[in-house]
């Protein structure tokens, strides 16, 4: 009857449910998702690329900075000075097209240009395109693209960083689901090891036969073996989620084995923050999956190509004016109500290209690869919304699944205590007991399986949203 007692102890024990081993260090897929924002290579590039983003913006603003000049001129013939001209200038590009430009002429010298104004003058004049480039042209293209282009490598940073979390949660996962397979065999190896020391008691007792012994030792030394198998799997896994964790000085972290991961499957704070609602998922992924941001952002910059080779559409005509004055007298005295009476100096350029050959081309390339880049964008909302059906028909059916398993597994507990009891009763073996015993544990590890697949799931749920990042 003692021996029956302390069996059923054992058993008892064997039935509990997982317990995490005890240690000093845990880590959760907070922690994790954490370290990598904040440590990983590749986050570091992408925050590169944004930061050479920025830079082609400074570069495009350069056609915009107000450029100061000089010109110096002099010729000198067998002593005869033929002329000398200096000639001092800014001129001020701006947004709209119009060039703004002021500056100095002094022109001395015996064979002066009779075009010419000779002694010190000055000039204040513009420059604009009334046709071709006077909406947009190619500086102004350049920075609204690089402005673009940053906005578009921001979003491509987020999608990196969706993208590179869901990696680093498969491998979390998988080292969760390997720590909670070997705690299970480290259990059941010394559940194990006590059954065999009473079995074999009871046999020099004379209270069982020596083939429970034998089939004792076979269970044993089988679980020892799972368990061996179980521990490379840790090993292995914290290998691969070692991938993604890095140190702040930029070195790879080794995950040690004594790190385990935290105590308790539903104890993972995003989890409870996450929105599990299909529609909303729906609708946040059509808002703010930077995949489909992405496509956006292609869609501004390509619109801005159109609208700049439409110029190619229109005749060039450029028309300068410039007012003059003697010495250094900026601004007349009359004022600018009579541009055209006096002291000026216009110049009124046209082309027209006969055929607009190269315009009808090159827009119509434009317009094409726009409606292309638009088709593209229809095909990847389409997937992304497939993607998200995809992962909650997943998430509902892992969730019905696990409840079902937890269930069974409470069962298979149920037909090993009945196995042991019909054992003491004489009616049953040891063999069927180890055999009811590894269905429980099967069962039970099926249960772990289904549990980290479930979590995965809620996490790749999110992902397929572009939520992750």
């Amino acid at each position: 009857m003692k021996f029956r007692s302390i069996f059923l102890l054992l058993l008892t024990c064997f039935s509990v449910k997982l317990q995490a081993q005890d240690s000093l260090i845990t880590l959760n897929a907070e922690q994790v998702l954490a370290i990598v924002r904040a440590y990983h290579p590749v986050v570091k590039q992408t925050t590169i690329s944004i930061a050479k983003r920025k830079a082609e913006i400074t570069q495009a603003r350069a056609a915009f900075d107000p450029i100061i000049s000089n010109y110096t001129t002099q010729k000198t013939v067998n002593g005869l000075n033929y002329y000398d001209y200096n000639s001092p200038e800014i001129s001020i590009p701006t947004w709209y097209g119009i060039e703004i430009s002021s500056g100095l002429e002094n022109l001395t010298g015996s064979r002066l240009d009779p075009t010419q104004t000779s002694g010190q003058s000055s000039y204040l004049g513009i420059s604009l395109p009334l046709a071709k480039n006077l909406l947009i042209d190619k500086r102004r293209a350049a920075l609204q693209q690089a402005k673009v282009m940053n906005s578009l490598a921001k979003v491509a940073q987020e999608s990196v960083i969706n993208n590179l979390l869901m990696e680093a949660m498969d491998a979390y996962w998988q080292w969760v689901k390997a720590h909670q397979s070997l705690v299970i065999l480290k259990n059941v190896v010394e559940v194990n090891e006590k059954r065999f020391n009473l079995v074999k008691q009871a046999f020099l007792l004379g209270e069982r036969p020596a083939i429970d012994t034998v089939e004792a030792l076979a269970q044993l030394n089988s679980f020892k073996f799972e368990r061996n198998q179980r521990l490379l799997d840790f090993q292995n896994s914290g290998l691969q989620l070692s991938a993604y964790l890095w140190k702040a000085n930029g070195d790879p972290y080794g995950l040690p084995e004594q790190v385990t991961p935290q105590e308790g499957w539903e104890n993972e704070l995003n989890i409870q923050n996450f929105n599990l609602v299909l529609n909303d998922l729906m609708d946040a992924a059509e808002k703010n999956h930077p995949d489909l941001r992405q496509y956006n952002y292609k869609i501004e910059s390509l619109v801005i190509d159109k609208r700049l080779k439409f110029q190619d559409l229109l005749p060039k005509i450029d028309l300068t004016y410039n007012h003059l004055a003697k010495g250094t007298q900026w601004f007349p005295s009359t004022g600018f109500t009579n541009l055209f009476e006096n002291n000026f100096q216009y110049g009124l350029k046209m082309a027209i290209p006969l055929r607009f050959s190269q315009g009808r081309g090159a827009y119509k390339e434009a317009n094409l690869k726009l409606q292309e880049t638009r088709l593209d964008l229809d095909q990847s909302r389409l997937k992304v919304q497939l993607k998200v059906q995809s992962y909650f028909n997943e998430f509902l059916n892992l969730k019905n699944q696990t409840s079902l398993q937890s269930v069974n597994y409470a069962n298979y507990m149920e037909l090993v205590k009945a196995e042991e009891t019909r054992f003491f009763n004489g009616e049953s073996s040891m063999f069927l007991i180890n055999a009811r015993e590894t269905k429980a544990l099967e069962a039970q590890e099926k249960l772990i399986e289904l549990k980290a697949k479930y979590y995965k799931t809620i996490y790749a749920l999110q992902w397929s949203a572009g939520l992750l990042n």
